[in-house]
């Protein structure tokens, strides 16, 4: 029996005896409690209450404006409805970039305040400090390295990360880094395969890939993406599961017109 059958509630060493048998880990977005319900009833292995939150749910360009009161709300919704998936939540841009005590204030209040199992926080050597010093606490931390969406300005552009040596050494060693810090796990955002691959060999820890290619130890998408409710954003990366734009649309254009041709409510539907 795989470790996902077994387990009732998955935690951060069950995450571990995945990679280490050799077992895929499955990782979604999730932002409102119906939405989280049905995911974890699925059988999600982890549920990232993702700072891309500040796109698909508010409309902003970027993962940056989104605060940690707005992301403590979204988190809060999710660990209502799960009941099996591990709930990590993103650490929004500003709340532990180079200060280690106000990424401690914010990772505390992500736990206490959301309920969630574990943070997530962008970038490597740069965050050291802020890392240690959460996981000091008891917060477990998950890594995120290759393209961090919250240094897009920096970047310039979302294209592929760590295609040249001196930026992919860094990333092996930032991974490293983390691992020995103490991270349960990292994610590899667009980064090349063979890069991926090497990390997942070399790192003792999980390591989930978004653009990163076949040979990681799970996979996460954006929610809304994989089921086709967005269908502006059209990355390599992403596989479609449903076409709810389509689905959706269709529906309310169907209540509009039995609205506008008195056929709803009819009889049977009233009181």
């Amino acid at each position: 029996m795989s470790v996902h059958q077994e387990v009732k509630k998955v935690t951060t060493h069950q995450l571990q005896m995945m990679k280490n048998r050799g077992e895929k880990i499955s990782m979604l977005t999730a932002y409102d409690y119906s939405m989280a319900k049905l995911v974890d009833a699925a059988g999600i292995d982890m549920i990232l209450v993702g700072d891309s939150a500040s796109n698909v749910m508010a409309g902003n360009e970027t993962t940056l404006p989104i605060t940690l009161d707005q992301m403590i709300y979204h988190t809060s919704s999710v660990t209502k409805a799960v009941s099996r998936a591990f709930v990590v939540a993103d650490m929004p841009f500003g709340t532990y970039q180079g200060d280690s005590l106000e990424a401690l204030r914010s990772a505390v209040r992500i736990m206490k305040e959301a309920g969630a199992h574990a943070v997530k926080m962008e970038g490597g050597s740069e965050i050291r400090e802020s890392v240690e010093r959460v996981l000091s606490a008891g917060v477990p931390v998950m890594g995120h390295l290759g393209l961090t969406p919250q240094s897009i300005y920096k970047f310039g552009t979302y294209t592929v990360r760590a295609k040249e040596e001196q930026e992919a050494q860094k990333l092996l060693e930032d991974a490293q880094l983390l691992q020995e810090c103490g991270c349960f796990a990292i994610v590899l955002e667009k980064i090349p395969a063979e890069l991926a691959k090497k990390v997942a060999e070399t790192i003792a820890i999980p390591i989930i890939g978004i653009g990163a290619g076949q040979h990681v130890d799970g996979q996460v998408l954006v929610l809304h993406d994989m089921l086709g409710i967005n269908k502006e954003f059209k990355p390599r990366f992403l596989r479609r599961y449903a076409d709810l734009h389509t689905v959706i649309t269709e529906a309310v254009q169907q209540y509009v017109t039995d609205i506008k041709n008195r056929d709803f409510p009819n009889e049977k539907e009233g009181y």
